[in-house]
This record gives structure tokens, sequence and C-alpha cells, in this order.
């Protein structure tokens, strides 16, 4: 039988020091997830599933893209297939993925979830299926019953400014479910106006038929937010804009089906992404920028299965100069919120680390953030490259730490595979002598990026 790598205790734990602070400071602290994309209705209603193939293949998108990277028809990936087969096919691509983090993942969510120490293969996978299928029939691997078995403390779901939250309520109001689940505000719709359909719907959404009445919307969608516990936004920006000019004037021609130049599209970006900051600043929200995303590359296949099905890519690199003087506008006005800054592009960790260092302020600790290692730099390589860009330009004990930015339920694995690399990483430096051998700072250090920073930062 070949083993499951997650069932070595050391995995990635390099060295002594590494599972020393893994495994006094880091393994049983609780998680806050605070950029995710589960559905509330799914937690609402405790949903159960039918088998390991719907529950990790359903909706994962970083899956989907290695299946066809192996040649593997669509019909077994988001298609009409019988999930049994779709985790054949999934098995028979992953001994493949030889230094992909999704083989990483999937053996962590095997071991962690289903007790399960054999890796899988195209040989194992019907084993590994009805064994999965034994455990998914227990209570406690219900949607709640993997929340709470993970150790999570919070949630924060991405939610749009048109969202009646009526899932979220019914969280809060349960008390059978101690675990807290809460909005973000992603007004992704309405600062898009380059997508003037989906504008336009949201538009209609908001019932909006000016700039003013569009910022009287968006305050009442921040107070319901606010309501629900909310304490940050998230903004999916291909590229930050700044250009002053009239909103107004902007947003009437394109309501009215004008034409607009790129240019005016900038002036209307800026106008309404400054308005929201100041909002944001006043509520003590913290700010998500998601930067430099190229989406929907493949016309083809959007239109055959949708959005967020894996066909985006990485786009330009951030434009730091417009990215400061938008960070700028609001800091000049006192206005300036806690911001975490994310890019797709790995070659702007250094710049952006510069940057932020220009803003920061106390009393917050960092309050501009590197955020994790974002999507396709979510793998060792880039969560390492994230952590020494940060500790070299900044401060690395003000981390916030990790998120998943996933659909998965069983996606909380990705929290321990962080925590294993920051240890390992902390303990390569003490045992090389870069650190001092403190177990008492060296601890504080792993159980605030972790864990704290998060909590004291978004202050839930």
């Amino acid at each position: 039988m070949i083993r499951n790598i997650a069932c070595n205790r050391d995995f990635i734990l390099g060295s002594e020091t590494a599972k020393r602070l893994y495994k006094e400071h880091a393994e049983k602290l609780p998680i806050i997830d605070f950029h995710c994309h589960l559905d509330p209705a799914e937690i609402a209603c405790d949903r159960r599933f039918s088998s390991v193939g719907e529950l990790m293949l359903g909706g994962d998108h970083y899956k989907w893209r290695a299946m066809r990277s192996f040649g593997i028809d669509e019909k077994y990936i988001t298609g009409d297939a019988d999930f049994r087969d779709k985790f054949r096919k999934f098995a028979e691509m992953l001994p493949h993925a030889a230094g992909n983090p999704l083989y990483a993942w999937t053996h962590l969510e095997l071991a962690r979830y289903f007790g399960i120490d054999e890796a899988l293969t195209a040989g194992s996978a019907d084993r590994i299926y009805d064994k999965c299928r034994e455990v998914l029939s227990q209570p406690d691997h219900s949607a709640r019953g993997l929340i709470l078995g993970s150790n999570v403390e919070v949630i924060c779901t991405t939610d749009d400014p048109a969202d009646s939250l009526e899932y979220h309520k019914q969280i809060k109001d349960d008390p059978s479910f101690s675990v807290k689940v809460l909005p973000a505000f992603r007004p992704d719709r309405a600062v898009n106006i380059r997508d003037r359909s989906a504008w336009l719907k949201c538009m209609e959404d908001l019932s909006s038929d000016s700039y003013p009445a569009l910022l009287s919307a968006l305050d009442g969608s921040i107070a319901r937010f606010a309501a629900l516990g909310c304490r940050l936004s998230d903004h999916g920006l291909q590229r930050l804009t700044f250009r002053v000019g009239d909103p107004e004037a902007v947003f009437k021609k394109a309501f009215s089906g004008e034409q607009i130049t790129p240019e005016e599209e900038d002036v209307y970006i800026t106008s309404l992404m400054t308005e929201l900051g100041a909002r944001y600043a006043a509520l003590g929200w913290a700010m998500q920028l998601h930067l430099g995303p190229m989406r929907n590359n493949n016309t083809a296949m959007l239109r055959r299965i949708g959005r967020d099905t894996g066909f985006d890519a990485i786009g330009e690199p951030v434009d730091t100069a417009l990215l400061s003087r938008f960070l700028d506008g609001l800091a000049e006005k006192g206005q300036l919120p806690k911001t975490i800054l994310y890019s797709l592009d790995g070659n702007d960790l250094y710049r952006l680390c510069a940057l932020m260092g220009c803003f920061q302020e106390g009393p917050a600790r960092s309050k501009l953030q590197l955020g994790p290692a974002w999507w396709f730099n979510d793998q060792r390589d880039g969560m390492e490259a994230q952590l020494r860009a940060l500790a070299n330009l900044g401060i690395l004990g003000g981390s916030v730490g990790m998120l998943t930015d996933s659909r998965s339920f069983l996606s909380y694995t990705r929290h321990e595979y962080f925590r294993r690399i920051l240890c390992g990483l902390i303990g390569g430096w003490i045992e090389g002598g870069e650190y001092p051998d403190d177990p008492e700072t060296a601890g504080k250090i792993v159980e605030d990026v972790c864990y704290y920073n998060a909590k004291n930062y978004f202050e839930f």
C-alpha cells in the first residue's frame, strides 16, 4: 500500500524546532477564515453530501483545471458523469501531480476528515470512495459537522450588496451552532462598470437610477451587513485605477446605454472606490483588494458552463503608482481603512510591501497587510515567498495569516498546510542561527500569525 503523505506527522516540518513550534503553538489553534466562498445557505440547512466525489469535486475549480490538464473529458469534470466516475478520473490524474499543492491538500483532506492512510491512486479510488461514503453517513460529517470538526471559530463569506442575507440571519439566530458565519461586503457588480450587463443588473437589483441613488443604496446595504456582524469588505479588481472627474455624468451615460470611454470608466471606479473606502474607515472595517485576475479567458467555455469554473488567469502587475494615489487620497482625508493587498503576480510582493510601509500607522498593528498567497500563488513556493517578502520589508509577526478562498468544506486543511510552512520557515531561521532560539517569542509569533492577529485586526 502506498502511504498517504499527510499521515506523516512531521510533513513539511524540516527541523526539530519547526516540529516543536507546530505541535506546541500552531496545531490546535482555532481557525479564523476571513475570506471564503462557502454558500451560507448550505451552512444554514446543514447540507449533507452523498459522496466524497460530490464533496471534493463538486465546486473546486483548482481540481477541475488539473483534470483538464491531464486530458480528462469535461464530462468527468463539470459534466453529467456519476460522481464515482469523476472521482476515479481525479484519482487517475492525482499521482501525476507531483509538486502540485492539490496533491498535498487532497491527502490532508482524506487523512483529517476520513482517517484514510492510503494514497489516492487509480487502484485505491474505489476503496477510498466507499470508505468515505461510510464516514459521510455519520452525523458529524454534514457541512456544519465538518466546520466544527475543523475547529473553525469565524467564517466570512463573500456576499453581494443586493443579497437578502437571510441565511446569515438564520445561522445567527440558531443557538445550536456556535461558529460565527458573517457576511463580507463584495460590491464588484456595482464597481465594475466595464462589465456593462452585470452592472446594469446590479443597478436594477439596487433600484439605483442615478449615482446619488447608488450611494444611498450601498449605504443601506452596508448598514444591513454591519447589523449582522460584517467586519470587512472585499473587492476583486483586474486593475485598480485612479482618475478624477465627474462620476455622475459617467453614470448617466452608462445607465442610458451610451458608450463610455475607458477614461470615463476609470473616473467612475475611482470615485466609487473612494466613497466606499471612506465608509469602511468610519465603521472600522477592513478593505480587501484582490488585484490582477484576468477572468473568463475561454469564451466558448464561459458560454458552455459559466463563470468561476477554472478559466481565469494572472493578469497585469499592479500599477503601484495608481494604487499609491488611491491610498494617499483616502489617507489625506483621514479616511484610509485597514487594508489588505493581494496580487496574483508574485513579482508584486516587494513593491506592495514597500508601498504599504508608507501608510502604516497605529493603533492598528500592520494596518496595511500583505494578503496571504492568493489563488495561483496558494502553494508552498508562493506562501514562502509571501512570508519572506513580508519579513524582509515589514513585520512578519503582524500578519493576519491564512484563509481558504474556497467553496469546499474540506479546505480548512489549507490552514494546516500554511501553519506547517510557517513553522518550517521560522524553525529553519532559528536552526540556521538567523533568529535566537527563544521558544517564548518564536511561539508567540506563530500563535499571532495563525490566529490572534486576525482576531484582533478584524475585531471579531
